[in-house]
Parts: structure tokens; C-alpha cells; sequence
């Protein structure tokens, strides 16, 4: 085939504006940038056109699907290639190395946990620090069997994580 050709040129211009689209929303959806559609999209023309030419491209029934499938390798591995490519320039440890870890403050916890209320501190205290059962919560507490502490406890959960919400807290505001 002879690019010079305006038929070529045509084929490849109408072969462009029926499959880039489909092309392009494809990369979009695997969180690639337009750029990157481009790019992937012309390296499958590249490879569909080579294939066309020497006669081993079976593309009877669509082109546009063809092209497709060729575009969805190519990001594959180029998606593979890029989360590969995290470097040590990338990622500067010495910088890491100077930053004192955040440690958690038990004062700062416990205030947000006793804002949840005496009842469930204790009961979040029986299954997590003393490894109780649900069924010795349930006996401790008083509630009707282990489904009932199971809720209560998942409700004092939600409480904290509705202190948590409501002063929008990040990790570090747990530590001193």
C-alpha cells in the first residue's frame, strides 16, 4: 500500500475518526490521560497498517474492533511498563529517613473514644483489648444474646467515626 495514495490517506483518516474514539475511552477508563490514547492509538495504526500490508491482518468483519483489541494489548503493557517504572528518583528515602514516625497518643485516643460514652469504651474494651467473645459481652452486659452485642458494638463503633466525621480528624491529630 502507498501512503502517498490519497485512498490510503482517506482509508487511514476514516479508520482514525471511527476507532479513536472508542480508543480514547478505553484508555480514559484505565485512568490514562488523552495523550496517552494518542500515543497508544497511533502504535496500533502502526502495527493494524504493517499487518494489513503484509497480508496477515484477518479483519474481514470490522476493523474498528481489530484496532480495538491491538489497542487494548499495547496499553496493557504499557500500563504494566509504567507501574514498573517507580524509581529511586522517584522516590526520595533519604528524605524519609529524617522524619520522626507519628506515633499515636493513648491520651488523645481515649478522649475520642470516651466521647462514644462509658458503656461503649467498656464494651469496645471487653472485645478488642480483652479479646472477649460476643457471648461473654452479651452475659457482661446484659443484652439478649450475641446478635444484640454484635449491633452494640457496631453502634458504638459509629459513634467514633461520627466524632471522627464531624472534626474532620486525620491520623495526625491522634498523635503527640
Amino acid at each position: 500500500m502507498d501512503l502517498n495514495n490519497g485512498k490510503q490517506q482517506e482509508w487511514l483518516k476514516q479508520l482514525y475518526l471511527t476507532a479513536f474514539p472508542a480508543v480514547a475511552r478505553y484508555v480514559s477508563k484505565q485512568n490514562g490521560s488523552l495523550d496517552e490514547a494518542k500515543d497508544i492509538f497511533q502504535d496500533a495504526l502502526v502495527i493494524y497498517y504493517e499487518r494489513t500490508v503484509a497480508g496477515n491482518a484477518d479483519v474481514a468483519r470490522n476493523e474498528k474492533a481489530y484496532l480495538l483489541g491491538i489497542t487494548k494489548h499495547l496499553w496493557y503493557h504499557h500500563s504494566r511498563k509504567k507501574q514498573n517504572t517507580t524509581s529511586d528518583d522517584v522516590l526520595n528515602y533519604s528524605d524519609l529517613a529524617d522524619e520522626e514516625p507519628l506515633v499515636p497518643s493513648a491520651k488523645r485516643l481515649l478522649r475520642y473514644l470516651e466521647a462514644a460514652g462509658k458503656r461503649c469504651m467498656d464494651m469496645l474494651q471487653a472485645f478488642y483489648y480483652d479479646k472477649k467473645n460476643m457471648k461473654e459481652i452479651a452475659a457482661r452486659f446484659e443484652l439478649s444474646g450475641e446478635r444484640s452485642a454484635t449491633v452494640q458494638k457496631h453502634k458504638c463503633l459509629e459513634k467514633v467515626r461520627n466524632t471522627v466525621k464531624e472534626k474532620a480528624l486525620v491520623y495526625e491529630d491522634f498523635c503527640e
